[in-house]
């Protein structure tokens, strides 16, 4: 049983991208609210698949493929909701679209290279970076009814997401460097 619960707290975090979407549609500030809940739970749910993976040896297909997935569906899709409600805006836009392209590059690169049996391990900065960009995305999702509550919770989210775009720079940087690297090696 204890090896099967990876692969549920996986697909409860695709699950939860419907119940992110419904719930910061929902009127503020008891939407929002609710967004930043299920947001949350998905990231907790992110760090205990793979701790729980690790630990009870539970490294499955499914896990390998799915987790990247639900990772990036429950980022992407909550960034481009912060766009879509103006919370996001101009100013803030390119961090946005470089922690996008940046999903999308990396994914890619995992996708061609697993074909050659070659895999691009998660970096600990990665990780790092990870964190940096759930914080934000939690501080995003509060809207102005977060930083009603708490001053300053919207500004804390954009300096996040720009720390944030910065990781996603230097890892994605890496990501491709290592890529090359096994390209010209592999023949």
């Amino acid at each position: 049983m204890m090896k099967q619960i990876p692969n549920y707290l996986t697909m409860f975090r695709m699950a939860s991208v419907l119940g992110l979407y419904l719930t910061f549609h929902l009127p503020a500030p008891l939407g929002h609210w609710l967004a930043v809940v299920v947001f949350g739970l998905g990231a907790i749910t992110d760090f205990f698949d793979g701790y729980l993976a690790r630990k009870f040896d539970a490294q499955s297909d499914f896990g390998r493929m799915f987790d990247p997935i639900a990772d990036k569906l429950m980022v992407l899709v909550c960034l481009v909701m912060l766009v879509s409600a103006d919370i996001i805006t101009a100013v803030h836009l390119p961090a946005a679209i470089l922690i996008i392209a940046r999903e999308v590059l990396v994914s890619g690169l995992r996708e061609f290279l697993g074909a050659r049996a070659i895999t691009l391990p998660v970096s600990t900065l990665a990780k790092y970076k990870t964190a940096v960009q759930m914080v934000a995305l939690i501080c995003l999702l509060a809207g102005p009814s977060g930083d009603a509550a708490l001053p300053g919770l919207l500004a804390s989210g954009f300096a996040t997401l720009w720390l944030s775009a910065l990781l996603t720079v230097i890892t994605g940087y890496a990501y491709l460097k290592a890529s090359l690297h096994h390209l010209r090696h592999a023949g």
